[in-house]
């Protein structure tokens, strides 16, 4: 026979968790600390949206590496964005803050102003280089004196291979920015450093109806622009690349008396973008080139470097990488790692230099794959227990306080900075970002209430809702919150400070642009244009 157990008249549980005895309340212990913490983020993640999804959430004690919180922490899943992580770091490690990229142009030393032979623009992978950059190689030439190249121009990216594209990028995805094709010699399309492609500025013209105006950085006929866009009383402007050809077509209104707007496409073969703006460099800076146009070539050893041009030291590069979430100048950190290293600059060697530079701070190659350098790849395969690992281990490293200090800050930069404003997590959470349809992730570090330097590691996937944000930062203000005092309630009471969406606006919305100061739903914000955060 079961028994039964009988609660007199005199004494009874109430809802709230206290005990009642003979009228008098007599308030339960709530746990605190580690367990509160660990019962808060527990309801965080009852969240309806992640419902047969898949969630690894990690919480470790960033100077002993102790665990305060595991749910799926083993799991292996797609990271986004916060692939950036391992490629920041590996870079920082094997190449160190002070690695430059150089662009030179190569050949026999001028007689009489004219360079016998061909001459090679040889490029090592720099995602930063701009126009000006090569009008000002042009213009070094011109100062010592050149005025024939009585050759051929040929372009050398035989640094890196002829793949342009990770494996599993979509397809819908390759005219956009983050999925720019990866060459060792490029250009960019401004001080953002969006490699590999153009920006198409969309301007009103002089009256209502009037076609709208379009300038290109860089300037370059390589890309051949169809413009059916007007000018009109509202700004709703398309413009997309054909997926097979540079050909970008831009449509729809621009708003008479404002500025315009912009988007930015990446092209195909951006070698050849470059070659054909270096071109009309020489040419504007009077030089002539008497041959022709010449790809894939390496330069001969022996020969002169002409002009020179290095780039900003990976030590200020990393804050261009990790801030926006900037996907071009990852994928060339990924595939110089392997050139650097092994002479070759493929996604294979990339994927061995970053293993072997992150092993020594605790990342265990084994249960995880590294297919690119950005994340874009579905391809990449990363638990929440081997970032957090990482975020741990670097912090010994000589080079932790430029990767640190890269990272966006809650509530004030990079693709942070508009989330998490005013919660304990608000300028004290330091985080990488990950956004792709049905992925969301964000690592890091914070703060806890007793000063105690924690990193947490939330990897989300498989979900079909537009955006689980709001749940990573709520878990974000918790680990921010955390205290060996702190009761659960009080832990959710920060939290509850993030807005939940409505979930049946989030069923009903379809996947649109964000009005201007939103944040978008399923992108990085640095990826709109113009950017939301």
């Amino acid at each position: 026979m079961k028994k039964r157990t009988l609660v007199s008249s005199a004494v009874a549980l109430t809802a709230a968790g206290a005990i009642t005895f003979a009228g008098t309340v007599v308030a339960q212990a709530q746990e605190t600390g580690d367990e509160a913490l660990a019962a808060a983020i527990d309801a965080i993640l009852a969240d309806a949206r992640l419902t047969d999804s898949q969630a690894g959430v990690v919480v470790k004690d960033a100077e002993t590496g102790e665990t305060l919180y595991d749910r799926n922490g083993a799991k292996r899943a797609i990271p986004g964005s916060n692939d950036k992580l391992l490629t920041t770091a590996a870079a920082l490690q094997a190449l160190g803050g002070d690695f430059t990229y150089t662009t030179d142009v190569i050949g026999d030393r001028p007689v009489d102003g004219v360079v016998s032979g061909d001459v090679y623009l040889r490029g090592e992978g720099d995602p930063t280089v701009l126009e000006a950059d090569y009008d000002q190689l042009a213009a070094d030439l011109a100062a010592a004196g050149v005025t024939t190249i009585d050759g051929d121009l040929v372009a050398d990216d035989t640094a890196f291979d002829a793949v342009r594209s990770g494996a599993e990028w979509g397809w819908s995805d390759l005219q956009y920015t983050y999925a720019a094709e990866i060459t060792a010699l490029n250009i960019a399309s401004g001080d953002d450093y969006q490699a590999g492609s153009v920006r198409v500025f969309v301007k009103p013209g002089a009256s209502a109806g009037a076609p709208a105006v379009i300038t290109t950085v860089p300037a370059t006929d390589y890309v051949e622009i169809v413009n059916t866009a007007t000018t009109g009383t509202t700004t709703n402007v398309v413009v997309n690349r054909d997926p097979h050809d540079n050909v970008i077509r831009v449509s729809g209104t621009v708003k008479s008396g404002t500025s315009g707007t912009y988007a930015t496409r990446a092209v195909i073969e951006p070698t050849q973008l470059v070659a054909d703006v270096f071109a009309d460099s020489l040419a504007d800076a009077g030089i002539t080139v008497t041959g022709g146009v010449r790809f894939g070539e390496t330069a001969p050893q022996g020969d002169e470097v002409l002009a020179s041009h290095a780039s900003a030291p990976l030590s200020e590069l990393t804050v261009d990488v990790l801030k926006p979430s900037n996907a071009s100048m990852a994928e060339a950190l990924f595939k110089t790692l392997g050139y650097v290293k092994s002479g070759k600059g493929t996604f294979a060697s990339g994927k061995a230099a970053t293993y072997a530079a992150l092993t020594p701070y605790g990342v265990d190659n084994g249960p995880i794959r590294v297919a690119d350098g950005s994340g874009i790849s579905r391809h990449n395969m990363l638990t929440a227990d081997a970032i957090s690992d990482l975020l741990v281990g670097a912090r010994n490293a000589s080079w932790f306080d430029t990767w640190y200090d890269a990272l966006p800050i809650a509530c004030k930069d990079g693709t942070l900075a508009s989330r998490m404003c005013s919660t304990p997590a608000a300028d004290n959470v330091r985080a990488k970002t990950g956004s792709m349809t049905s992925v969301s992730a964000l690592s890091g570090y914070a703060t806890d209430a007793d000063g105690r330097e924690l990193v947490f590691s939330i990897v989300l996937n498989d979900f079909l809702y537009s955006t689980v944000k709001d749940i990573e930062d709520k878990i974000a203000v918790a680990v921010s919150s955390h205290s060996t005092a702190t009761t659960e309630a009080e832990i959710s009471t920060f939290s509850s400070e993030i807005d939940t969406p409505d979930l049946e606006e989030l069923e009903a919305e379809a996947e649109e642009l964000p009005a201007e100061g939103e944040m978008p739903a399923s992108l990085e914000c640095s990826w709109y244009e113009p950017a939301v955060c």
